[in-house]
């Protein structure tokens, strides 16, 4: 297994539990800390992260008692039905119970996953390796030979790359002589930046809050309570209107959003630490698929397969749901020729996600090319339904958010009785919208720390320094809905 964050921890998983007797060697790059810390190999691990619903469900059955592990380990939980969610559209409705997630970190998400998987049988993960490329063993030997830096070398009779976007398996195959696989890119230039906040218990009244960025109005932002009695706000740019990393182009930036919903969290908390930036959104699909030549022992997972746009935090969900994928994959016996098939599989997990996607990232000026026809036509449909949410019809609520969350297909958005119920808006008209829900309560106590009133944004120096990904700053969260 190459590469131990989420989605190579969880392939590990996957491989440990595919069948007895099973030896899984993980390779990572990272000294991996010892506390749930950010690390260079996850620059985006300091923005939010959420694990959609399907996403929770596949890592408990992969790892059963993992949601009573994160909720011990400090996570939040929070509902779906309960976020204020403002859309180009408007307000969603809220009150209405939906999906129960538990927001946390990255971080925190990546040390509770990967101390589950050291524990699970026949599983070794070593750090501080750097793979330097892959060789096909002789007959008779080990499948492959995985060439390391300090000139020595792993047998593995099956090669899992989970590397993410860094991956340099298209230059290991080249060097095999492997026929390359078809890319596709799709970039709206979207980028994030994020800060912790300390708030007093009860302040915020909504479970988390989004200003989604559109095509016309490419500036947005999200907040979400996380361990340790914190909050991660974020705010979500396109091209030019990206936000910054200083103190305050970050705040101008909350300040500059349609609603003012991120700004009065920002001045009912105190900030804690740096601003955080990351910039490397864009989504990228190798079509190993349909390499006709493809080595036999060898598969891909996560980001190193296909890399979405954060913003509509798919990418931890499809890498578990690939997981799961590959354990049974493995359980019926994975003979050689039959790794096709098994990319197959793996793409299709990935093709709801990334229709969705990169059909919204397509409707950017930042963004090269335009939505195909049927992307573009369901596209316009959903934003019909989401039209009919907004104006308070519940099963176009519900039905978006069991699309969103990979809980249904995308055919569901085609119920005859949101078609009816369409038709009747345009002929009678939508009733009245959903009105702006309460944000921050004036009335829900007071001091969100000591030393510092409430709004002010501290300036720590290096050296003291609150770590976002560490025990004493709570440790901030992985969502990124959330993102948009």
């Amino acid at each position: 297994m190459l590469g131990a964050s989420l989605a190579g921890a969880l392939a590990a998983a996957a491989a440990a539990s595919s069948g007895a007797g099973r030896t899984v060697t993980v390779l990572e790059r990272d000294e991996l800390p010892t506390t749930p810390r950010p690390r260079s190999g996850v620059p985006q691990g300091r923005q939010p992260h959420v694990f959609l619903l399907r996403g929770l469900l596949a890592v408990e059955e992969l790892l059963p008692g993992f949601r009573d592990d994160l909720r011990a380990a400090g996570a939040v939980e929070i509902d779906t039905g309960d976020l204020a969610w403002n859309s180009e559209l408007g307000w969603q409705p809220t009150g209405r119970p939906q999906f129960a997630l538990l927001s946390a970190t990255r971080p925190l998400f990546e040390d509770v996953v990967r101390r589950r998987v050291a524990q699970l049988p026949g599983v070794d993960v070593r750090d501080g390796v750097r793979v330097e490329g892959l060789r096909r063993g002789e007959p008779g030997d080990a499948a492959w030979w995985v060439d390391l830096a300090d000139g020595t070398s792993v047998a593995a009779d099956l090669v899992v790359d989970a590397t993410g976007r860094s991956s340099r398996l298209p230059v290991w195959l080249d060097a095999l002589g492997v026929s390359p696989a078809r890319v596709t890119d799709v970039d709206a230039r979207v980028g994030y930046a994020s800060r912790l906040y300390a708030l007093a218990p009860g302040v915020v009244a909504p479970t988390g809050v989004v200003v989604q960025q559109s095509p016309g109005d490419p500036q947005g932002g999200l907040a979400l309570p996380v361990e340790g009695g914190r909050w991660i706000v974020a705010g979500v740019g396109s091209g030019a209107l990206r936000p910054p990393r200083d103190d305050d182009g970050f705040v101008a930036h909350l300040r500059g959003l349609r609603d003012g919903a991120l700004a009065e969290i920002h001045d009912a908390g105190r900030a804690e630490g740096e601003v955080a930036v990351h910039r490397q959104t864009g989504n990228r699909r190798h079509h190993y698929e349909d390499v006709r030549d493809w080595p036999a022992g060898l598969l891909v997972t996560g980001d190193a397969l296909c890399a979405f746009d954060p913003v509509y935090g798919h990418g931890v969900t499809v890498a578990a749901c690939e997981a799961l994928v590959l354990r049974d994959a493995l359980r019926r016996g994975l003979r050689p020729g039959g790794e096709r098939r098994v990319l197959r599989r793996l793409a299709r997990e990935a093709a709801v996600p990334w229709a969705i996607a990169t059909g919204e990232d397509l409707r950017f000026a930042t963004s090269e090319g335009r939505p195909p026809a049927v992307s573009a036509l369901l596209g316009r449909w959903t934003r019909q339904v989401g039209l009919l949410a907004v104006h308070g019809d519940e099963l176009a609520h519900r039905t978006t958010s069991t699309v969103y969350h990979l809980m249904g297909p995308p055919r569901l958005l085609l119920r005859p009785r949101l078609v009816v119920a369409a038709v009747r808006a345009r002929l009678r008209g939508f009733g009245p919208a959903t009105e702006r829900p309460l944000v921050v309560r004036p009335d829900a106590g007071a001091g969100v720390g000591p030393g510092a009133p409430a709004g002010s944004s501290t300036h720590v120096p290096d050296g003291a320094r609150t770590d976002p990904g560490g025990h004493d700053a709570g440790r901030a969260a992985d969502a990124s809905p959330a993102g948009r």
